[in-house]
């Protein structure tokens, strides 16, 4: 069986999807209340801006399918997530921070076909790829069971019955994952191998890991 490539710790990057993947089942029901503020025009800007991404993205994938530029990339994603997290722990939800939370959730879409490439190039294994995509789909339904739970909690226990302040308060919890989202993607990098490994391609022949 083929050995991930030697920039990654298949096991501590498929820790970082899961926790990845329960972040983003936490948040899927509290994106469309943040969104409230914001016309169908914006949406339809937006649309158009997020495939003009990913095809801005894609046209650069002979320099940017590397093990670096994966990490870096990532890196920043998760980066940008957490700054709309606190945005929302920070300030009023009104139209400024609709669009700071909209524009950075496309910003990280647009760059969603590639993260799924070089994943794929850097597990190698099919029993790798099973194990990456079984967690992500685990942590996503777990997220979602939790968002649920947290949610009736704070309408019966707490007795906080609004939307906004009911996704105010998730965001707390969000907070602290995405936190720990980005401590795990850390873990999940042998730093010293990004820019000294193999690359993930070469003219495209195919696989060079392993």
């Amino acid at each position: 069986m083929m050995a991930a490539h030697p920039a990654i710790r298949p096991a501590a990057f498929i820790r970082y999807k899961f926790v990845n993947s329960l972040f983003l089942g936490l948040s899927v029901g509290a994106v469309f209340v943040l969104y409230t503020p914001l016309s169908p025009a914006v949406f339809s800007a937006g649309g158009f801006g997020l495939a003009l991404g990913t095809l801005v993205v894609a046209t650069q994938y002979r320099r940017i399918l590397a093990p670096g530029w994966f990490f870096r990339l990532s890196l920043g994603v998760e980066l940008i997530t957490l700054s709309g997290v606190a945005a929302v722990l920070l300030f009023p939800l009104e139209l400024p921070l609709a669009l700071f939370v909209y524009i950075g959730y496309q910003v990280t879409f647009s760059l969603g076909n590639y993260l799924v490439r070089c994943e794929t190039l850097l597990m190698v294994s099919v029993e790798q790829l099973r194990k990456l995509d079984v967690a992500k789909q685990t942590g996503y339904l777990l997220g979602m069971g939790s968002a649920w739970a947290v949610y009736s909690s704070l309408e019966q226990l707490a007795g906080i019955d609004g939307r906004v302040e009911q996704v105010i308060s998730l965001h707390w919890v969000l907070a602290v994952i995405e936190l720990l989202v980005v401590g795990a993607l850390w873990q999940a990098f042998n730093r010293e191998q990004l820019a000294a490994g193999p690359p993930l391609v070469r003219d495209d022949q195919g696989f060079t890991a392993g």
